[in-house]
């Protein structure tokens, strides 16, 4: 709690000291669910936070896990933007020699989180928040038809999600850092549209030149660059936009 509170207070001091340059997203002391229902008040009602932002698991437990329910209905009646960052969960650390996580476990990760949200019904209970997740979904784009298979075989999930989950895909927005390929842009434009893709950088990670040197290699047209690179953004945080 005091760590979540440290780095919060930190984010929300940059934004006081550079108006207009920086917003913040206020991290949550999971798996405390008490502690993270504190702070979330706090961030929001007195920081003034843009948002949250989770990793995709804690201690091995994924959102969508019921006893996580009492912050998603939190940030479902704020109408909260909710970004996940992956990380790599202890059952499949050192699965595969030499490889770091970034580089498999991480996108597996972020599907793995989107997948207990479905699983679990999170995504039709919660219907208010706005998703964001990181390098483009992690695999969605290529089990997407699998999980919606999943949903349509099985009358709880298919009672959840009349329309069908693939609908519910449409409502998520990620970022496409990594996702500098343009078979892989175009899966995942496919499947979420243009409209829910948003510019990261990965810093610090990875240098921010490389994710806009990324966005330019895709040869995308200028409306859509636009949109990925900064409109998109605005939909979400309307205060960045124009006075």
């Amino acid at each position: 709690r005091d760590l979540s509170r440290a780095c919060n207070e930190y984010a929300a001091g940059m934004v006081s000291d550079h108006p207009g340059r920086f917003g913040s997203f206020a991290v949550l002391p999971l798996p405390d669910v008490e502690g993270s229902l504190r702070e979330i008040e706090y961030a929001c009602d007195v920081l003034k936070a843009d948002g949250i932002a989770l990793m995709t698991n804690f201690n091995d437990k994924y959102p969508g896990d019921e006893a996580f329910a009492p912050v998603l209905e939190e940030l479902n009646r704020r109408k909260a933007v909710v970004y996940f960052h992956p990380t790599a969960a202890s059952f499949v650390e050192g699965a595969i020699p030499g490889v770091p996580g970034p580089t498999i476990e991480f996108p597996f990760d972020t599907t793995r989180a989107i997948t207990s949200l479905v699983i679990n019904g999170a995504l039709a209970r919660f219907p208010d928040i706005r998703f964001i997740f990181s390098h483009g979904g992690g695999v969605l784009p290529m089990v997407a038809g699998r999980m919606a298979g999943l949903v349509r075989n099985r009358k709880d999930l298919s009672a959840l999600f009349p329309n069908g989950v693939a609908q519910e895909f449409k409502k998520l927005c990620v970022d496409v850092v990594g996702v500098y390929d343009r078979s892989c842009y175009d899966a995942v434009r496919n499947l979420m549209g243009t409209s829910q893709l948003l510019f990261g950088s990965d810093f610090p990670f990875w240098a921010p030149e490389t994710a806009v040197d990324g966005v330019a290699g895709l040869g995308l047209d200028d409306a859509e660059k636009s949109r990925v690179e900064r409109d998109n953004a605005l939909h979400l945080f309307p205060r960045f936009g124009p006075a």
